[in-house]
C-alpha cells in the first residue's frame, strides 16, 4: 500500500517562504518612510524662534551644566585651481564654508540683540557719538569766533545802538534795531541807515552761508491803507532791507530768504514801551549750517542721534542746519 504524502509536502512548501502579508507591510513601510522624508524636505526651521524657545526652557529649568566646547571639523572646498596656464588667483582650498557659534546659554536678551542689532552700547558707537558732539561744539565755537570778527568790523554801529550781533548755534544774527530805522507804520528805510546797510553788505560778501532777512513788529494791531496787519508791515520792512543789501549786485540773490514774522517771536514782553521798541526790528541771519561741515558718516549718525545731541547742547535743529528740520529728520 502506497501512502499519500501530498498534503504534508504542500504544508512544508507553504512554511518555507515568508507569509504573503509581509509584502504588503513592507510596501506600506516604504511608502510611509518616503512620506516623512518629503515632509522633512518641505519643512523650514525658524532658527530665531528655536533660540527663543531654547532660551526660555533654559531659564525655566535652571542653570545648565556648561561643558567645554570642542570645535567640530569644518567643511572646505576640495577644488584647488592651481594648474597652469591660468590667472594667478588665490586658491579656495582653505576657505571655510561652514561655521559654528558657541552660545551655551540661549536667552531672550541674546535673541533680541541678534534680531535688532543693538549697537548703542558698543564702545565704537559711543566713541563716534562723542566725537560727533565734540565736532558740533567746535563748529559752534567757530561761528562764535566769526561773530566776534563781525562785531569788530561793525563796532561803530554797535556803539551807536543801531545794530546788535549774537549767535544761535550755527547762526549769526545781525539785528537792526528800531531806533530811527523805520518811521512808525512805514516800511521805508531811513537814509541814516544806508551807511549801516553798506557796512553789513561788505561783511556779508566775506561771510559764506544762506542769508535770512526776518521782519518783526510789536503786538499792537495796525491797519492802514497800505498795510492790512503787522504781517504786511514786517514783510515789507524785511523786503526793504533785503533790497538795500542786494543793491549793486555784490551779493547773490539766491542766498536770500525774506520772511515776515509779525509779533510771533518777541524778544521782550509787549506790555511796556521799551519792550515793544525792542521787538520792532529786522534781523539778518547768516545761516552757516552743517551741510559741508560734516562727513557722510557723521551726517548719518546725526540723523539718528540728532535730537538727543541737540538736547545735550541746548540747541534747536534749525540753529544748526541750512535746511529745514523736517528735511533732515
Amino acid at each position: 500500500m502506497i501512502a499519500d504524502d501530498t498534503p504534508e509536502t504542500a504544508r512544508e512548501e507553504e512554511q518555507a517562504g515568508l507569509p504573503p502579508w509581509m509584502a504588503t507591510f513592507a510596501d506600506l513601510m516604504a511608502l510611509l518612510l518616503c512620506f516623512f522624508v518629503l515632509l522633512l524636505s518641505f519643512s523650514e526651521m525658524d532658527a530665531m524662534r528655536f533660540k527663543r524657545l531654547a532660551g526660555s526652557l533654559a531659564q525655566a529649568f535652571g542653570v545648565q551644566l556648561e561643558e567645554p566646547f570642542e570645535e567640530v571639523p569644518k567643511g572646505t572646498s576640495i577644488i584647488a585651481q592651481e594648474f597652469s596656464p591660468g590667472r594667478p588667483e588665490p586658491t579656495p582650498i582653505n576657505e571655510i564654508y561652514q561655521s559654528t557659534d558657541d552660545i551655551p546659554q540661549m536667552t531672550l536678551d541674546i535673541y533680541c540683540a541678534e534680531q535688532y542689532d543693538i549697537q548703542k552700547g558698543d564702545p565704537d558707537f559711543v566713541d563716534a557719538r562723542e566725537q560727533l558732539k565734540l565736532r558740533l561744539e567746535q563748529l559752534i565755537e567757530n561761528t562764535r569766533r566769526d561773530a566776534r570778527a563781525l562785531a569788530a568790523k561793525l563796532q561803530p554801529q554797535i556803539a551807536a545802538g543801531q545794530i546788535e550781533i549774537e549767535t544761535r548755534g550755527r547762526q549769526i544774527v545781525i539785528r537792526i534795531r528800531e531806533q530811527g530805522s523805520f518811521a512808525s507804520a512805514s516800511a521805508e528805510l531811513a537814509e541814516e541807515y544806508f551807511d549801516v546797510m553798506e557796512e553789513i553788505r561788505a561783511v556779508l560778501m566775506l561771510q559764506p552761508g544762506r542769508i535770512q532777512v526776518q521782519g518783526h513788529t510789536d503786538s499792537l494791531p495796525i491797519r492802514t491803507g497800505r498795510f492790512r496787519s503787522n504781517w504786511d508791515l514786517s514783510s515789507a520792512r524785511a523786503v526793504s532791507v533785503a533790497h538795500e543789501l542786494m543793491r549793486g549786485g555784490y551779493l547773490d540773490e539766491h542766498r536770500f530768504q525774506v520772511t515776515g514774522l509779525a509779533d510771533t517771536r518777541p524778544l521782550a514782553p509787549n506790555d511796556t514801551a521799551d519792550g515793544r521798541a525792542r521787538n520792532r526790528r529786522v534781523e539778518v541771519v547768516i545761516q552757516q549750517g552743517l551741510d559741508d561741515a560734516l562727513s557722510e558718516d557723521e551726517a548719518e549718525l546725526l540723523q539718528s542721534e540728532g535730537p538727543d545731541i541737540f538736547r545735550e547742547l541746548d540747541l534747536e535743529p534749525d540753529y544748526l542746519f541750512d535746511l529745514d528740520p523736517d528735511e533732515i529728520f
